[in-house]
């Protein structure tokens, strides 16, 4: 039987040359792909402590690499599988999708690059969710960091929120929320956090995680 709540986490192997491309001139090809690394520990460290203590899964949706190259990196606790093709929002929407075919009750979906994420922040998402049909987290770049869903939003059609929005922009969170005011369905807030892209992101990685 699966677990109502889902943890899904969006990764990528951390290969030297592929792996947080923008930051390769400040950090280098090795440095970037070790600060995705620490990145996604980062963000595991505090999933696992909220899996501990909520009937909660974690399930690692990667790019990159292979299973068993994701298995030797992270270890066997948690369930492997690629993103799939296509761009963020269909890939988003098949990891959501094959959550709530497999019976969980209630997913939130998180990048890997968030130092200010906390378990408190991802308890407060699952909770929330009895409060709404959709739980955004905003990132300081105009998207967002963390979206969460019900099983009754998915069935009223919440999966047409993916469709035709303006991935990889300063817009993702504006089209995202008029989306959600389209289908009729109501969208819980939480913190605005900031996301680690660019060189000059660094400073804040640097703060929250010394």
């Amino acid at each position: 039987m699966s677990s109502p709540e889902r943890l899904i986490l969006f990764t990528r192997y951390p290969e030297a040359g592929v792996t947080k491309t923008r930051l390769i001139p400040a950090l280098g090809p090795a440095g970037a792909a070790d600060l995705q690394r620490r990145m996604t520990a980062h963000v595991l460290v505090r999933a696992e402590a909220l899996a501990r203590a909520r009937p909660a899964t974690i399930e690692v949706r990667f790019e990159g690499g292979s299973e068993d190259g994701m298995r030797a990196w992270l270890g066997g606790g948690y369930r492997y599988r690629r993103q799939g093709g296509g761009d963020i929002g269909r890939r988003m929407h098949h990891a959501l999708a094959d959550a709530f075919q497999e019976g969980v009750e209630r997913a939130v979906l998180i990048g890997s690059d968030i130092p200010g994420i906390t378990t408190a922040l991802l308890r407060t998402a699952f909770d929330r969710l009895g409060a709404g049909d959709i739980v955004l987290g905003p990132a300081a770049d105009g998207g967002y960091y963390l979206i969460g869903l019900c099983r009754s939003a998915w069935a009223r059609g919440v999966q047409n929120l993916f469709r035709n929005i303006p991935w990889g922009g300063e817009h993702v969170f504006t089209a995202t929320r008029e989306r959600i005011d389209t289908l009729g369905l109501e969208a819980v807030l939480l913190d605005t956090l900031a996301d680690i892209d660019r060189p000059e992101d660094l400073a804040l990685w640097e703060q929250s995680c010394p």
